[in-house]
């Protein structure tokens, strides 16, 4: 595989909705070189492919089941039994107010897709490896840990043993597990055993996907304290660059070059054709710039196959 490697964004998730065996299939197909899962457990502790802990955004679950939210008004996968979850249709994501994020994507009111478990995923991704002849490797991300296990559910011990089963559980296997959440990361490693290539997901401090002082992982001394543990971390975008004061060009934050010299892999997020940030003119220019003045090693996006494209324009630069 070249670098830096493309890794589909929830699948194709430009071009179909997110998570969904279309959005990964149709990815696989464009080039990508891993497939990202992010993973939730139902009621009755199964693994569900879903970027949330919650429902409404992505699917009609307001509709079929519309007396079932919880206090705070959201609709929680943890209070559904996979069953139910099969009732339901997933569409394009929107925000609060049931606007499409993205309004140029598939339409929400299109098309028939449904909720997949991890391990449905799991084997369309071996079944095309074998027969395509192509060795696409899988990045799942475990999804609020700590949350879980106040539900009552350890997603970690559901996770490792699902992948061992097919496969994957070597340092050289093509698979990496990612966390927003330091504290599993280092169970993982430790407690657990777990020998897989481990990432670091970085966001800024006060989101609510852990209580991690990412502010303290990205100071020179955190990133080598993280390279006992992890392989590689995930910083955003705006965390790796931003625009120069004179002219609006992107410039280096810093952090791609200290993760690089404590010895950690660098695969930012996200890569998008359709939200550039500023200071980039073209799809093109955000991936060769990423490519060619940072050296990441990877990167997310939801177009694998403008970001390959890409990727080798960069190279024969």
């Amino acid at each position: 595989m070249s670098r830096p490697l493309i890794i589909a964004h929830r699948g194709a998730s430009g071009y179909l909705p997110e998570h969904t065996l279309e959005a990964k299939a149709l990815a696989y197909g464009q080039g990508a070189d891993y497939l990202e899962q992010d993973v939730v457990a139902t009621r009755d502790d199964r693994l569900v492919v879903l970027h949330d802990i919650h429902l409404e955004r992505v699917t009609d679950v307001a509709l079929r089941y519309p007396d079932r939210h919880r206090r705070d008004g959201r609709w929680y996968v943890r209070d559904f039994d996979l069953a139910e979850l099969r009732t339901l249709s997933v569409h394009e994501r929107c925000d609060a107010a049931g606007k499409p994020v993205f309004p140029g994507r598939f339409p929400v009111d299109a098309g028939r897709f449904r909720i997949a478990t991890l391990e449905e995923e799991l084997e369309l991704v071996c079944g095309l490896n074998r027969s395509t002849r192509r060795t696409v490797g899988v990045y799942p991300e475990i999804k609020r840990p700590t949350w879980h296990r106040s539900e009552g559910v350890d997603v970690a011990r559901l996770l490792l043993p699902l992948l061992a089963d097919f496969g994957w559980h070597r340092r050289e296997d093509p698979i990496f597990v990612q966390c927003f959440d330091a504290d599993e990361l280092r169970r993982l490693r430790t407690a657990l055993g777990c020998d897989l290539k481990l990432v670091q997901l970085l966001e800024e401090n006060g989101h609510n996907e852990s209580d991690t002082d990412y502010a303290a992982l990205q100071s020179p001394p955190g990133l080598t304290a993280l390279a006992r543990t992890v392989d590689a971390v995930g910083p955003s975008l705006g965390q790796l660059q931003r625009p120069a004061a004179i002219d609006g060009q992107p410039i280096s934050t810093g952090l791609a070059e200290a993760a690089h010299t404590a010895g950690l892999l660098v695969h930012p997020y996200t890569f998008r054709a359709d939200a550039l940030p500023a200071g980039f003119a073209s799809f093109a220019s955000l991936v060769a710039w990423f490519a060619t003045e940072l050296g990441i090693d990877g990167l997310f996006t939801d177009f694998p196959d403008r970001a390959l494209e890409a990727r080798e324009g960069a190279a024969g630069t």
